[in-house]
């Protein structure tokens, strides 16, 4: 009995403070810019040596390059999964959203990713390809668009995907197991598992037949 009290512990007081902290915006804006350089993406160096490493998770043997910008901030999650990679010139970003990489899994040179992004295992992005979970409102013509709120939509790329060179990948989309997105695809909609897409915006070109063993081509 003594071990399950221990367990069913009451919620913690962390959820309380965040609430406060989001109902006071004084005192908001005072520890976002405790946090991160007035109107920049990025937090302050402090952040990343002290804070950052214990709130976020890196797998063995799991590397990133030093060119890279690894723009995370200790109020959402980041994990890096074990023999993963991100390479030079990539920008990772978490302010609005977790991002959560697998293992085995390449981030290729110069890939955006901005959370809530979920990357599974054993993924290849190639070069230049932008993901982003996170959209501006701009319906409000009185207001500059920066000013505007912000909608979040979490991506998930499941395992085994291949992503070619300069693709994008809109908020709020899967794609599916082992499925590859051609070169310079903008991808609007989910992606079945097993499929090769292309294009602006990506379509169905190919999809795997269990029955038969073959990639076949849809027909259009």
């Amino acid at each position: 009995m003594e071990k399950e009290s221990e367990i069913q512990k009451p919620p913690s007081n962390g959820n309380s403070l965040v609430s406060r902290i989001k109902s006071n915006p004084k005192f908001k804006h005072f520890i976002i810019n405790m946090l991160t350089p007035k109107n920049q993406a990025r937090p302050r160096l402090w952040v990343k040596l002290f804070l950052n490493p214990f709130k976020h998770k890196r797998g063995k043997h799991s590397r990133i390059c030093r060119l890279t910008r690894i723009d995370v901030f200790p109020w959402n999650d980041f994990v890096l999964g074990r023999d993963s990679t991100i390479e030079d010139f990539a920008t990772v970003n978490n302010g609005a959203g977790p991002v959560y990489i697998g293992e085995r899994s390449r981030i290729g040179l110069s890939c955006t990713v901005i959370g809530p992004v979920t990357v599974g295992n054993d993924i290849m992005l190639a070069q230049n390809i932008v993901m982003s979970g996170l959209n501006h409102s701009y319906e409000d013509i009185s207001r500059p668009i920066s000013h505007q709120k912000q909608s979040t939509a979490m991506i998930t790329i499941e395992d085994e995907v291949w992503i070619g060179a300069n693709a994008v990948i809109v908020a709020g989309v899967k794609v599916g197991k082992h499925s590859v997105i051609a070169a310079g695809s903008v991808v609007t909609k989910e992606v079945p598992p097993y499929s090769v897409v292309a294009g602006n915006p990506a379509k169905v070109l190919k999809t795997y037949n269990p029955e038969t063993k073959e990639w076949e081509r849809k027909l259009q």
